[in-house]
């Protein structure tokens, strides 16, 4: 008989009211596939207000719903690949992990293979009877800093409903285009873009998307952020900050052209020159621990790459002053 976790209990938010139960859970449950969920409710795992329902039918804030996931779903797609991790972190229910620039988190087209759950799979072999390897969020391959992984399903429940309750705090450092006056709160929903697939894009029928930011540092034509998520939209600090004329820099996607500031070191205008990443680091990840309960947190310093460009933009602005 296949064994069972214990349920995943999970409310429905207000602003997923009247939503389709399989769309409201593909939203809340970002770690799983939507033809997955939609299985787990067809086979009578998903209960609403202590009921079975089906895909299409609609739910209302406040409810509350309850999914029993199947033990094990294996990690199967991914071979074990021994590989240098930075693990910060590590006990019996997770690690934290500093991911690089350059990492892919998950297997896909275009990189089959030496991505972190490659290398978690070497490092617990465990990880192949958990769901993408406990992998429960994520970062864009160019952006490094801090990712949790969960090592039994137990402390997978606990992470992905800390998720969908937006509890997980996570703190970025960003280098932005153009000089920010204050920080501020950007509110603006998020969707694939229609023309290019790769892309996300501001758009009005997108899922709710909440970046909070504040000033760290201005020079003479870019700001120093820190950023923080409320929720967890694919490419949303990239999206937001260039939806509010601030793109990352060199950010290959959403930043635009080159843009050195009139007057720039021949130091700064080689350093963004050089910089072929957007320049945002996760800095700062917090949760409950998924066995004790207790509130834990851990940083980790911005990669030399970054740590150079605001070397240069500080000697730059110096010479502006």
């Amino acid at each position: 008989m296949t064994s069972r976790a214990e349920p995943t209990i999970i409310e429905v938010s207000a602003e997923l009211t009247g939503f389709r139960l399989d769309l409201a859970l593909a939203r809340l449950l970002p770690a799983y596939s939507r033809s997955r969920i939609r299985q787990w409710i067809d086979e009578g795992l998903v209960q609403v207000a202590g009921r079975s329902r089906r895909p299409r039918d609609l739910v209302l804030a406040g409810e509350r719903i309850s999914i029993t996931m199947p033990d094990p779903v294996r990690a199967a797609d991914a071979e074990p690949q021994t590989m240098d991790l930075e693990i910060v972190y590590e006990d019996e229910a997770i690690f934290v992990v500093n991911k690089p620039v350059g990492l892919v988190v998950h297997p896909g087209a275009g990189n089959p293979d030496r991505t972190l759950q490659n290398a978690l799979l070497a490092r617990d072999p465990r990880l192949a009877g958990i769901p993408r390897a406990g992998i429960v969020h994520r970062l864009d391959k160019d952006t490094s800093g801090l990712l949790v992984i969960a090592r039994t399903l137990t402390a997978q429940t606990s992470l992905v409903r800390q998720l969908a309750e937006r509890s997980v705090h996570r703190a970025y450092e960003a280098v932005c285009v153009g000089v920010l006056t204050s920080g501020g709160t950007i509110e603006a929903p998020i969707a694939r873009h229609r023309a290019d697939r790769k892309r996300m894009t501001v758009r009005s029928d997108g899922r709710a998307a909440v970046t909070h930011y504040r000033v760290i540092g201005r020079f003479r034509g870019h700001t120093h952020l820190k950023v923080e998520l409320e929720t967890g939209r694919t490419h949303q600090i990239r999206v937001h900050l260039a939806h509010i004329k601030a793109p990352i820099v060199g950010d290959p996607v959403y930043g635009g052209r080159l843009r050195i500031p009139r007057g720039a070191t021949p130091a700064l205008a080689a350093a963004l020159k050089n910089f072929k990443r957007q320049a945002l680091h996760a800095a700062r990840l917090e949760f409950d621990h998924p066995l004790t309960g207790e509130r834990v947190g851990w940083s980790a310093a911005l990669p030399r790459d970054m740590a150079d460009l605001l070397k240069a933009l500080r000697a730059d602005a110096k010479v502006a002053s």
